[in-house]
């Protein structure tokens, strides 16, 4: 929760920073190998490339593989060699993009063109073809535009059975497992209001139960050891609880409790919030971040989308 906590202030003012000119999608980036292998440093040109051109786009994705996914294939076409000194290969390559549910193994938008690239070795050829992908071309921001609508209808459509699914999903205490599926809603679905509401509501929950955690295994520690040491120990308990957990002000409790015993030996202070924060949006983001967490540490899908390989 404390590392949580940590990055939620570092994603607000990059939020703040750049809300004019991007909108969170829960897409994923992802650079699908062909038979043959990327040539080294390729595969992460592709997914940097692929990246920026969501971001051009006003999108700011995922940073693991989730449902959603933007991938492109690459297809030699040909390639001469350019008599030097020094010689040079030169190459033309067909890049295929999909935006995909890698779930529902469907196609929710494509779009190809081709590229060429000129190096003196096969390496740098191919690098120097990835690196004149044209981000900035109307065709490909229709790509991206199209991959959008179908991904915002897709949870206009199914967003209430999330909200469901991700309350069923709390009662069990599976809060990480709800999040991932109901604070990754986005704004731009007709039902975000009620998927911020079920975020707000399953947060509070997780937060409540943490804090309990947390509070529980302080107390055990201070009355362990009431001194210095056993304050010290207390401390990496009640610095995992925030302002706005309802053990809150139990936590303070012992807090002073600890403070008015160990006086100056105990150089810890309760976390709280400045004033003029904006509490909700600390939850929101703090919500999605644990959402993102779990999906962070699932198992890598990459395998989902292999169905593409069918269609080249």
């Amino acid at each position: 929760m404390q590392k949580i906590f940590s990055i939620v202030i570092a994603a607000l003012i990059s939020a703040s920073m750049f809300a004019a000119e991007t909108e969170y999608l829960p897409i994923s980036v992802y650079a699908a190998e062909d038979v043959e292998p990327f040539p080294q440093g390729a595969k992460a040109l592709v997914e940097n490339k692929l990246t920026q051109l969501l971001t051009r786009n006003g999108v700011a994705g995922l940073n693991y593989m989730g449902q959603f996914v933007l991938t492109v294939t690459t297809t030699p076409l040909d390639k001469d060699v350019i008599a030097g000194p020094p010689a040079k290969i030169a190459e033309k390559m067909e890049l295929n993009f999909y935006i995909v549910d890698a779930y529902a193994k469907t196609i929710f938008s494509s779009t190809s063109l081709t590229v060429r690239g000129l190096g003196e070795t096969e390496n740098k050829c191919y690098l120097d073809a990835l690196n004149r992908i044209p981000l900035q071309s109307p065709q490909l921001a229709q790509f991206v535009r199209e991959g959008k609508e179908k991904i915002i209808a897709y949870y206009n459509h199914e967003a209430a059975r999330m909200i469901q699914q991700a309350q069923a999903l709390a009662r069990q205490k599976k809060y990480d497992e709800a999040l991932a599926l109901v604070a990754l809603i986005p704004a731009q679905c007709d039902q975000y209001e009620a998927a911020l509401a079920a975020t707000l509501d399953i947060y509070q929950q997780y937060i409540d139960n943490e804090c309990n955690l947390n509070l529980a295994a302080a107390r055990q520690a201070w009355a362990a050891q009431q001194n210095a040491e056993g304050a010290a120990a207390a401390g990496q308990y009640l610095a995992l609880i925030t302002p706005d957990a309802g053990c809150y002000d139990e936590a303070m409790a012992l807090y002073n409790e600890i403070k008015a015993k160990v006086l100056e030996d105990w150089q810890f202070e309760m976390k709280q919030y400045q004033d003029g924060v904006d509490i909700q949006k600390l939850q929101i983001e703090a919500a999605r971040q644990i959402g993102i967490a779990y999906g962070n540490n699932q198992p890598n899908q990459t395998t989902n989308i292999e169905f593409l390989r069918t269609l080249l």
